[in-house]
């Protein structure tokens, strides 16, 4: 895994900007995203010299990829199969950061459940020593309500588990581009930035209204973004949030740049995405139960999104931001070349319905 690291101002994003060929893989969706006759160079090497791996990842990830009737057990079963890379990424780690799902705070079935949290912690407990904290940052108001409304707080208690609003801590900054490619800054948790942090994403299965599925990536890129307290999303509440940062000017471009943008600074060291029930339709708020009873863990975050994707029935074509990583060679995207544990993708396969806004999604290319 790439080194995480904070983007300490405007000039620190833009000379990136394109050292990982962000520009030609905006502009070059569906297919390499550094043709071998691009004459386009940075600092007199050429865009595919700078990406280095981007054209294809020659390692083998593992995914684990678990169906059962116990939500929690499929969560522990997920993370046991794949616990030897699982330990050597805690080594030297001081704790354990577990970034829940919680994009509202009031719809049980858009959020991460507290039998997943559970089970994260049952796994860890024998492995870790080091202290697990649960942190989050809500969209629409503050975790607090999410960590009282879906049963977090008793979790706390059992286990004697600190929950954090991430509204509350002190931030740093990325950046992200808007509609007019300008450079907006995004005030972002500090927390994740801690090298003695081990970053756990624990997502949802479930469509999406920008990028066609809302996985382990965006989970952590968008809810490490934080807000006021006293805001929301949409201008119903007073204060600033700066969630909506992400979305590229509330473009479909602009929400699949930024994506692969912020994930060259920030992505889970740990991915963990519960379909025990998953969504389907208009998420990644107001979509329909799937009754799908799996779960997905690896520790390369883009084979276990492309895993979902697989699985939810979903065109990986279609993925923008996620196609973008994989182009820049930010983990494993090629279905060959990765080692699934447990139930074969086809044996599980479900087919998603999408959001009804569809067409419009697919123009990021």
């Amino acid at each position: 895994m790439v080194q995480q690291r904070e983007w300490r101002s405007r000039r620190d994003f833009l000379r990136s900007l394109f050292a990982a060929g962000g520009g030609a893989a905006l502009a070059t969706a569906g297919r390499s995203a550094f043709p071998a006759d691009a004459p386009a160079t940075v600092g007199g090497e050429s865009l595919n010299q700078l990406a280095g791996v981007s054209n294809a990842l020659q390692t083998t990830s593992r995914v684990s990829l678990i169906q059962g009737d116990d939500q929690r057990r499929n969560t522990i079963e997920a993370l046991k199969a794949i616990e030897p890379e699982i330990r050597r990424g805690l080594e030297g780690k001081k704790r354990v950061l577990i970034k829940p799902n919680f994009v509202h705070t009031a719809i049980p079935l858009c959020a991460t459940q507290a039998p997943v949290a559970e089970g994260i912690i049952e796994f860890l407990r024998p492995i870790f020593k080091g202290e697990i904290v649960i942190g989050e940052s809500s969209a629409n108001a503050p975790a607090t309500e999410g960590f009282k409304n879906y049963g977090y707080e008793e979790l706390a208690r059992k286990y004697q588990v600190p929950l954090i609003d991430f509204d509350t801590q002190p931030f740093t900054y990325m950046y992200c581009i808007d509609d007019k490619f300008r450079v907006v800054p995004a005030r972002t948790t500090k927390m994740v930035f801690d090298p003695d942090t081990y970053i756990i994403s624990a997502a949802r299965l479930k469509t999406h209204d920008r990028v066609v599925a809302t996985l382990s990536l965006k989970n952590l890129l968008v809810g490490a973004v934080i807000k006021d307290t006293t805001a929301g999303w949409g201008k119903d509440k007073k204060g600033r949030n700066d969630k909506p940062i992400t979305h590229g000017g509330n473009t479909i471009r602009g929400v699949n740049f930024n994506l692969f943008k912020l994930a060259e600074q920030l992505r889970p060291h740990l991915a963990l995405i519960d379909g025990f029930q998953g969504m389907e339709g208009n998420g990644p708020t107001g979509g329909t139960p799937v009754d799908h009873r799996i779960a997905i863990a690896s520790t390369d975050f883009l084979a276990a999104d492309r895993v979902a994707i697989e699985v939810m029935g979903i065109d990986w074509k279609k993925v923008g931001y996620l196609n973008f990583c994989a182009q820049a060679g930010m983990g494993q995207a090629d279905l060959a070349k990765i080692e699934i544990q447990g139930e074969k993708p086809e044996n599980v396969k479900r087919t998603y319905k999408l959001h009804s806004n569809m067409p419009k999604q697919y123009e990021w290319g």
